[in-house]
Formats: C-alpha cells, sequence, structure tokens
C-alpha cells in the first residue's frame, strides 16, 4: 500500500493543510483545510484553498474527503466549500456533538441550530476505518486540546496529530478551552509516542523560535527525545503543572469566536438573515 501526504502551510493562521493521496487509484483526503479570512472587513476568501484545490486537479487527482481533526479555534475552515466544488465527504470525530453543545450555548444558537452532528457527512470513532483506495485511514481518540481530537493513523505510518502535539521545540496544545483537560492531553500524547519511533506526525501548526523554518512533520523518535513538554521522563504531574500554569498566562486565540461559529457548522456560515447576510456573533463579557 503506497501513499504520498504534501503539506500546505497558511501563513496567516499558521496551519498545515496536507493532501493524502492514494497512489494506486489517485483518490485523495484533504486534512484540515483552511478558509482565507479577515477580522478587520468580516471578509472571507477561497484564494489559499483555491491554490490547493488546483493542484489536486493538475494531479488528476480524485477528492473523497475532507478530514478534519477536530473543530478548531484559530482558523475557519473551508470544508464546506470544497464538499461544494468536489462532492468530497467532510469525515470529523464523533465527539464533536459534545463541542456542538457547549458552542451553542455559548453563542445562544437555540432552534437555529441542532447540535447532532448532521452538518458533517460522517462521524468517526476509534474502531472505525475509512477507505482512501487502497490506504487504510483509522481515528485514534487523542482529546485532551478539546474533548472531540482525533488523529488519523495512516496505514500504520503515518498520523495526522492535530493539535494534539506540536513540534520538539514548540510543544504542546493549551488545555483551557471548554472540556480541554491536561492529564487527559498528557495521555493522548502517550498514545501517539508509543506508536513506534519510525512512525512521522503530520503537524497542523508551526510556530518556529526564530531562525528556524516551518516543519510540517517530525518523528515518534524526535518528539520523545526532545519534546520540551512531553519528552521521555517528564511525569503526567510535571505536564499538567505546567500545562495548567502556562495556560492561565494565555489570550484568547485572535479567531476564536468566529472559527468555532463556522467549524461546528463543517465550514457554513451561520443561516443568512432577511437582508440575505450572514452574521458572526461576538458575546460580551461572557468568555
Amino acid at each position: 500500500m503506497s501513499h504520498s501526504i504534501q503539506s500546505f502551510f497558511h501563513e496567516d493562521t499558521s496551519t498545515f493543510t496536507h493532501l493524502l493521496v492514494d497512489e494506486a487509484t489517485r483518490q485523495a483526503a484533504l486534512v484540515d483545510p483552511v478558509m482565507d479570512f479577515d477580522q478587520k472587513s468580516g471578509r472571507t476568501a477561497t484564494t489559499s484553498i483555491d491554490n490547493i484545490l488546483a493542484q489536486v486537479g493538475q494531479q488528476g487527482l480524485t477528492l473523497k474527503y475532507v478530514l478534519e481533526t477536530h473543530a478548531h479555534a484559530d482558523h475557519l475552515t473551508s470544508a464546506s466549500y470544497i464538499r461544494e466544488k468536489t462532492g468530497a465527504e467532510v469525515v470529523i470525530g464523533n465527539p464533536i456533538t459534545t463541542v456542538q453543545g457547549t458552542f451553542k450555548k455559548i453563542f445562544n444558537e437555540g432552534e437555529r441550530f441542532t447540535a447532532d452532528g448532521h452538518q458533517f457527512d460522517q462521524l468517526i470513532s476509534e474502531g472505525d476505518q475509512l477507505l482512501l483506495g487502497e490506504t487504510r485511514i483509522r481515528p485514534l481518540a487523542t482529546p485532551g486540546h478539546t474533548p472531540a481530537c482525533h488523529s488519523l493513523v495512516v496505514n500504520d505510518s503515518d498520523v495526522f496529530v492535530g493539535d494534539t502535539i506540536f513540534a520538539p521545540d514548540v510543544g504542546s496544545a493549551r488545555c483551557d478551552f471548554p472540556g480541554g483537560d491536561a492529564g487527559t492531553l498528557y495521555d493522548s500524547m502517550k498514545r501517539l509516542l508509543a506508536l513506534g519511533d519510525d512512525v512521522v506526525l503530520h503537524l497542523c501548526h508551526d510556530y518556529p523560535p526564530a531562525g528556524r523554518p516551518v516543519k510540517s512533520a517530525v518523528t515518534v523518535a524526535e518528539e520523545r527525545a526532545d519534546n520540551i513538554h512531553v519528552r521521555d521522563g517528564v511525569s503526567r504531574e510535571e505536564f499538567i503543572r505546567m500545562r495548567e500554569e502556562r495556560d492561565a498566562t494565555l489570550e484568547m486565540p485572535r479567531l476564536i469566536l468566529p472559527s468555532l461559529q463556522v467549524n461546528i457548522r463543517a465550514g457554513d456560515f451561520p443561516e443568512a438573515e432577511d437582508n440575505g447576510v450572514s452574521y458572526l456573533k461576538l458575546p460580551l463579557n461572557l468568555l
């Protein structure tokens, strides 16, 4: 079974969108795709994802899936746009319904939004398997950053880890979002680091220290040796203490409020009002 992975970096949100290709059938999947968004003007654009879709077309690929590792708080997903353009199915972990329920209340959606996951084409759980041609994809539950985070294991050799773990010199993601938990994240990272030293972990983000170019992937061995937060020898208690102290100092992500309203809808905008315009809410003094 042969597959390939190409990674595209969205500089404004420091996000990688990955293109997974089954070489035998030329079927493909996009992982964690981004929608361009200018918060100052409230304008969205598809320039970045259109460039990736052009590559899909130029390579003669058939896009079968859009795979989301979780409902992101740092960028708007372009999943719905891709589905509309290509017919690809949008897939996310089954616990997305928990996240939908939480943010339905935060944004006071009422009857306008149903938190049952129907906005996505498939909800997957650990034990399930997706087939992309001859390529096998299995979800691995890795909560902690959010309760709905899943990593995606490809042919037991590559893993799309979402925000479960970062590059060794960056460490780990925050755990102070609703439903997040530092101890749970530690356990999830240890699951990834037990997959085998040669397994390649494909990152959703990179925030490199000055002077280092961005990197889209690292090996389990590199993480076990050098991850500043969870390398071998760091105890669960040490990690929890570090993570909770660090999270207490962090500002809210720049795009969390617009992102979650769109991402719990699989990339659709809130229903347009009677003037034909969609609006995003900004809850005051709540978070």
